[in-house]
């Protein structure tokens, strides 16, 4: 009988000393939530077309006692565009990129009447024609205006330089039988840009663009006006003052990581037990 009660005495010694569980370790373990990430690299490409325009044209060597007036002061066709780049995307509203655009050639035409010694009768006219180019180098920053059924207005603003060419410059005056022409000439100078447009997110790596631009290329500038005789009047160029242009563009982005849901979370901190 004492064995019996010195056995019930140790068995419930033993039930008072073992460790005890902490009630949180029989819970399920969840899996972390997800995380929205929305930061990325991602490569761009453009097309579109230009609607140009200019001040006007500065002509050397004009004789200011002669009647100059202009009948035409000058425009260009429409030209394409084409354009790459690489930007990143910090977060759902703000992205940047750096991109480089060769703008094709657009035929430019203008015409002028002037009158020699001011007899009162014009003597002669000007038609002048060209062709303009440019390589377009821009840092643009935009703002993301929020998304709605997967599209995305957005507006930005870019600066940087224009390299702008002028090609096949030739002044015929009918009237007198004269031609004088010029080489090509290439000027850098500053431009700069803003735009407006919308985003469609065609995947979560895949987004198109349809934006419209307002661009200012600076000046451009011919080079020295030749004769047909082969005379040339130095530093004697035509100068395209201030040309901008309308642009309409249809863009592509391609991400180069996923910027869409991520399953990936830093693991919970362990349990510890108060007992």
């Amino acid at each position: 009988m004492r064995s019996l009660k010195s056995l019930a005495i140790v068995a419930a010694a033993m039930a008072v000393l073992a460790p005890k569980e902490s009630p949180a370790a029989d819970l399920p373990m969840l899996p972390p939530p997800p995380i929205e990430e929305y930061g990325g690299w991602y490569l761009r490409g453009d097309i579109g077309m230009s609607n140009q325009r200019l001040k006007g044209l500065e002509l050397v060597g004009v004789d200011p006692a002669d009647t100059f007036e202009w009948l035409d002061r000058g425009g260009f066709d429409s030209a394409p565009i084409f354009g790459v780049g690489i930007g990143y995307r910090h977060n759902s509203w703000f992205r940047w990129d750096i991109t480089g655009e060769y703008r094709g050639k657009a035929h430019f035409t203008a015409l002028d009447r002037y009158d020699t010694g001011s007899t009162g009768t014009f003597d002669g006219t000007n038609e002048y024609t060209a062709k303009k180019s440019e390589l377009l180098f821009l840092f643009n920053a935009y703002l993301d205006l929020g998304t709605w059924k997967s599209i995305t207005p957005f507006v930005g603003a870019g600066i940087g330089a224009s390299r702008n060419t002028i090609s096949n410059f030739r002044d015929i005056n009918t009237p007198t039988a004269g031609v004088a022409y010029a080489n090509d000439h290439s000027k850098w100078d500053l431009a700069w840009a803003v735009y407006a447009g919308l985003a469609y997110e065609v995947t979560p790596n895949f987004t198109i663009e349809l934006a419209y631009r307002y661009l200012d290329l600076g000046d451009a500038k011919s080079g020295d006006i030749i004769d047909f005789t082969g005379t040339n009047n130095i530093n004697n160029p035509v100068t395209f003052k201030r040309i901008t242009s309308h642009d309409l563009k249809f863009g592509v982005r391609m991400a180069l990581a996923d910027m869409g849901v991520s399953n990936w979370a830093p693991p919970p901190p362990p349990l510890v037990s108060k007992y």
